[in-house]
């Protein structure tokens, strides 16, 4: 397992945090993120054998946000 930290700009909400926990976990390979909304950071904890960070980075930005550290 490997860990990546990324900066999320644009969370603003609950909601939004939520949003990119639920999308970074049903992503196959990721088994844990934890969002820290203050922060506007998340912890990745996955499978690089099964997901690539670039496919992490694109499921956030699908939502909308920005990602950095990739």
């Amino acid at each position: 397992m490997s860990f990546i930290k990324i900066t999320v700009g644009g969370m603003t909400c609950e909601h939004c945090k939520s949003a990119v926990e639920k999308a970074l976990g049903e992503l196959a390979g990721i088994s844990s993120v934890k969002v820290d909304l203050a922060a506007k950071q998340a912890v990745i904890e996955y499978d690089e054998q099964v997901v690539k960070p670039a496919a992490i980075k694109q499921a956030v930005e699908d939502l909308g946000y920005d990602v950095t550290g990739i």
